[in-house]
């Protein structure tokens, strides 16, 4: 099968393990700040909403992604399911960056995903803020070349 249509377990109908591996592979892709391996994720026409920013098509999230991680760098993230039902899935999450003066920031959000039958998300519905922070109150300190290592501490672990 080709890469682009490729299935992306696990499916739904989601159940709490699924609904949590799933986010978690897409904590994984997201760190890697690959647009292009992030991107397949999603189906060719999947609809996004980012902030005040609406787009469609993988490449326009591509380019979309881009453009994030041009601006935010360092960018380390961690997603924590919020609920579930079949096919949708609501986490929330949290992320540290920094923009090209130095300016540490935690950006927080939401976000509503609706899956196809292979795995892929049809749609991305994103709320976010950023809140300015200092160098010292950092929270997301492993390499940047990896993932979140596994036994670092989530979200509700580092009370965020």
């Amino acid at each position: 099968m080709c890469p682009a249509f490729e299935p992306r377990p696990p499916f739904p109908p989601f159940t709490l393990d699924t609904a949590i591996e799933k986010a978690r592979k897409a904590e994984d892709a997201w760190n890697s700040r690959d647009p292009a391996r992030v991107a397949l994720a999603y189906t060719p026409d999947s609809r996004w909403r980012n902030r005040s920013e609406f787009l469609s098509g993988r490449p326009a999230i591509i380019e979309f992604l881009t453009r994030k991680w041009a601006k935010e760098l360092d960018y380390r993230l961690i997603k924590e399911v919020w609920a579930f039902t079949d096919a949708r899935i609501a986490v929330r999450f949290a992320y540290e960056w920094h923009n090209e003066n130095g300016e540490w920031f935690r950006s927080y959000g939401n976000e509503n995903w609706a899956f196809d039958e292979n795995g892929l998300m049809l749609e991305r519905q994103a709320s976010i803020n950023d809140v300015a922070i200092t160098h010292s109150e950092r929270k997301f300190l492993w390499d940047i070349a990896n993932a979140r290592p596994v036994g670092h501490p989530g979200l509700s672990d580092l009370g965020l």
